[in-house]
């Protein structure tokens, strides 16, 4: 008697279990980390908190205008993640799910 591994209708291997999204790649490598955490919306890599940095689209024209509206200016440097509003937004809203 042979040890074959089962098959399908196809000829393929049979599934032997498990959740494909379980195994990192560069397909599913946005929906978060190793230990299944993704930070939530409002976090400074979350969907909207990300874009309020010096990179995403709000915080762009900050930089595009400059002076005190970049994100090392006195305005642009409370948004941060560390400055006054950005980072109590941060403190209470971000995180990881």
């Amino acid at each position: 008697m042979s040890s074959q591994q089962p098959t399908t209708s196809q000829g393929g291997p049979k599934a032997t279990g498990g959740m494909s999204g379980a195994t990192p790649t560069p397909a599913n490598a946005h929906l978060g980390n190793e230990t299944g955490e993704k930070p939530k919306a409002f976090d400074s890599e979350g969907a909207i908190g990300k874009q309020f940095t010096a990179t995403g689209a709000i915080g762009q024209i900050g930089e595009a205008v400059g002076g005190p509206l970049s994100s090392s200016g006195v305005i642009g440097k409370q948004f941060t993640d560390q400055g006054a509003i950005g980072g109590t937004v941060q403190d209470t809203l971000g995180g990881k799910k």
